[in-house]
């Protein structure tokens, strides 16, 4: 039977709706109008997709449990090569427009520069994206993995890690290299402004390894892994929504720096989120569309890179946050056919030319 697959077939399929979703978040994001961002019940509704990170990051933690690859020294591999792609991925995205000249005007004045270039091109090249927070997640959980054995002790730190997070956030070594490793950690936007420090963000990938190492008790069965996860999730927006809606300073400050009730809150909608995808993916055939998902998931990394790359670079053509929802609609649709065409593109150059390459290293399988 399917459910019983060591693989599970539907985070395939949610990993492969991400690349499709981010596609459009971050189309709508770059070139959409304050206007149309918010005042639109499309934009409105996109903007609120946005805040499906901790998805992405659950499954991410299940996926990295469920390997193949376990061993410590493949954890911390594949970490060191995240960290190398994410800076590469600012470079391309910042600075090449920057040097030719193709960068609007007024998003270089957004951030208000003064001072030499050079350190402008290093803020940007610094930028904490989600590709640094998995990166830096891979170096620090592979130690979990190897370590800790039972999955309520897993739980438990992901729940720390949530709990300390507003305590330690800000924290800084005033010291060259250091400062920016306490804002990839603690994000006090010191020198650069980090969307997902590691505290509170590792938490939902934490939180994934225990579903995940749960599923392995269950004897790889995702029909009674995803039930568990709808029953947890209720007891985490239980647990959550009064310290986010009562006491939101603390527990929420914002959606890129929440306390614990803010992680424990998401964490429980994500939970039932996934819960209710299974059930619609578990009636699904083997179709061109599930092909397309999979596909999608399977080269997840390179599309991220890819789609943020193009996304940035347009920006010197179409503008910065300069478009009605129809004309973002339209390039969303663009943008969908350009980033498959490159990942096509390098499918086509692997082939001709072999070379080594960490397969899926932001789903860590």
């Amino acid at each position: 039977m399917e459910h019983k697959s060591k693989r599970i077939a539907a985070l395939d399929l949610i990993k492969g709706m991400s690349v499709i979703g981010m596609i459009i978040i971050h189309t709508l994001l770059i070139y959409a109008n304050v206007k149309s961002q918010s005042e639109t019940v499309v934009g409105s509704f996109i903007v609120f997709l946005g805040r499906g990170t901790s998805i992405f990051l659950i499954c991410m933690g299940i996926t990295f449990m469920t390997s193949s690859h376990q061993s410590l020294k493949s954890s911390i591999k594949r970490g060191g090569v995240l960290l190398l792609a994410a800076f590469f991925m600012n470079f391309m995205k910042f600075i090449v427009p920057a040097i030719l000249g193709f960068a609007p005007d007024n998003f270089i004045q957004k951030y208000g520069w003064h001072g030499p270039i050079e350190q402008q091109y290093m803020y940007l090249v610094m930028l904490g994206d989600i590709l640094q927070l998995a990166g830096i997640s891979l170096l620090l959980v592979g130690f979990i993995r190897e370590y800790v054995k039972n999955k309520y002790a897993i739980l438990a730190i992901g729940l720390l890690v949530a709990l300390v997070s507003r305590e330690v956030s800000g924290t800084l070594i005033d010291y060259p290299v250091i400062n920016y490793i306490t804002d990839l950690f603690f994000s006090n936007d010191y020198p650069a402004y980090i969307y997902f420090p590691v505290f509170p963000w590792m938490s939902f990938i934490i939180i994934g390894m225990f579903f995940g190492k749960w599923f392995l008790e269950l004897n790889h069965d995702s029909k009674t892994l995803f039930r568990n996860m709808f029953y947890v999730g209720l007891v985490f927006v239980a647990i959550g929504a009064p310290l986010v809606f009562g006491f939101d300073a603390y527990n929420y400050n914002g959606f890129y720096h929440m306390g614990p009730g803010g992680v424990i809150y998401f964490a429980g909608w994500t939970l039932i989120f996934l819960w209710i995808i299974f059930r619609i993916t578990a009636k699904m055939k083997d179709n061109k569309f599930t092909s397309l998902l999979k596909y999608c998931s399977r080269n997840l990394t390179s599309m991220y890179m890819i789609q943020w790359i193009l996304i940035s670079w347009g920006k010197g053509i179409f503008g910065y946050r300069q478009h009605s929802i129809g004309s973002v609609l339209l390039l969303i649709v663009l943008y969908m056919v350009l980033t498959f065409s490159v990942q096509k593109l390098l499918d086509l150059l692997k082939k001709k030319k072999p070379v080594i390459v960490v397969d899926q290293p932001i789903s860590v399988e």
